[in-house]
């Protein structure tokens, strides 16, 4: 052991294989499951899931509940043999009645998952306590996912939190993710922008994207935290280098802005792009509108028609009315008046102040519908409510 460590003498994995697989013959049990992990790992030695299994095997059958432990892992995984939920089940049965958490939170995701075995939330759930118990940080966040949609037990928002806290002290991520999405939208508790930047801001520190990316709309927005443009840009730029179509899209929304440097519809153009191919409906859209006015790329009406189209399929609001105003107008497209108050009544029916005023407007000139005052002053109420001034300025 003084030779696998390096305590006391200098560390060497060859002399340790060696003493090890002399007192593993003679049956020490701690050997053998040493021998076990290094065939596994290939430390110091040839890796080999056979040997290691084998070590495994003779520490197990002594009742070593790390080696039951290593074999049910083996077994789930299906690493070096083949996958057998029956045998992962046994080992890791084993293993738990020794107390083993991470056997028992095993157990509890196999039950949860419904792997070689019937499903059952009720039997994962008091796997999850038994290791919650122990400190196991993953069966603690399980157990606020449990406890917070009424898997196999009933639905307690207080434990759910209180479970998903004891998980996110403990450093887990999706833990410290989740608190922060819980806090700011109010899911289960009162809303509270102030925590919900703190585990956010945990999450972020251990290279979350989702966090990372929540922590820059937070900043955009001044939500539980003084507002920082900046900031917020470089959180932006921090998770579209993972990839996230959503911070590649704010980052194109700050170029088009220039809320965080120069504006810039070049940059904005490319970021929009990156995210819109990721199917990205806010991107799509506000590529459309580039292509559309010739901001930052060359102007090409089919290209806008092709994004708004795109985004609007997806429910984008903001693209439904550009693709009205392309049919009314003509851009791009042969003109279609009733085309035009298809897409305005998609957008409209969302809300869209500029859709409901449009609409309004045809209705009482009969374009593309046949007039009616009635509709018309409705839409264009709404559409002063939802704050056009022009549609105020009628309905006066």
């Amino acid at each position: 052991m003084m030779y696998y460590m390096g305590e006391g003498v200098k560390q060497d994995y060859i002399k340790a294989f060696n003493y090890f697989q002399l007192a593993a013959e003679q049956g020490e049990i701690t050997s053998q499951y040493i021998l076990g992990m290094m065939f596994y790992q290939g430390e110091g030695i040839e890796q080999s899931y056979d040997k290691a299994m084998h070590y495994y095997y003779l520490a197990a059958e002594q009742g070593n509940a790390d080696a039951q432990y290593q074999l049910g892992l083996i077994y789930h995984n299906g690493t070096g043999t083949a996958q057998d939920f029956a045998q992962a089940i046994k080992y890791y049965q084993l293993a738990a009645n020794q107390g083993c958490s991470d056997a028992l939170t095993n157990l509890g995701l196999i039950y949860s998952d419904g792997l070689g075995v019937k499903q059952d939330y009720e039997q994962a759930a008091k796997y999850f306590h038994l290791a919650a118990a122990q400190g196991n940080v993953t069966a603690q966040f399980n157990l606020g996912v449990y406890y917070r949609y009424g898997n196999g037990i009933k639905q307690n928002y207080k434990k759910a939190l209180r479970y998903y806290q004891l998980a996110a002290e403990q450093g887990n991520i999706i833990a410290q993710y989740n608190l922060g999405v819980i806090y700011e939208n109010g899911l289960i508790t009162q809303q509270d922008y102030a925590k919900a930047v703190k585990y956010y801001q945990l999450a972020a520190k251990q290279g979350y994207s989702y966090a990372i990316y929540n922590l820059g709309l937070m900043l955009y927005n001044g939500k539980g935290i003084e507002q920082d443009y900046q900031k917020a840009f470089q959180c932006f730029h921090q998770a579209a280098e993972d990839g996230l179509a959503t911070a590649l899209y704010n980052l194109g929304l700050m170029y088009f802005e220039g809320s965080a440097s120069k504006q810039n519809y070049e940059k904005a153009a490319e970021y929009f792009q990156l995210a819109a191919d990721q199917g990205e409906a806010a991107a799509q859209a506000n590529l459309g509108y580039l292509y559309d006015t010739g901001r930052g790329v060359r102007q090409d009406y089919i290209k806008a028609h092709e994004y708004y189209l795109l985004a609007a399929d997806q429910g984008d609001s903001s693209a439904q009315y550009n693709l009205g105003n392309m049919y009314e107008n003509g851009n791009g497209v042969v003109q279609d008046y009733a085309k035009a108050v298809e897409y305005y009544q998609l957008a409209a029916k969302q809300e869209d102040a500029n859709a409901q005023f449009t609409l309004g407007v045809m209705y009482l000139n009969g374009t593309g519908v046949k007039p009616n005052r009635r509709i018309a002053m409705e839409l264009l109420k709404k559409s002063c409510e939802n704050g056009n001034q022009e549609a105020c300025q009628i309905c006066e």
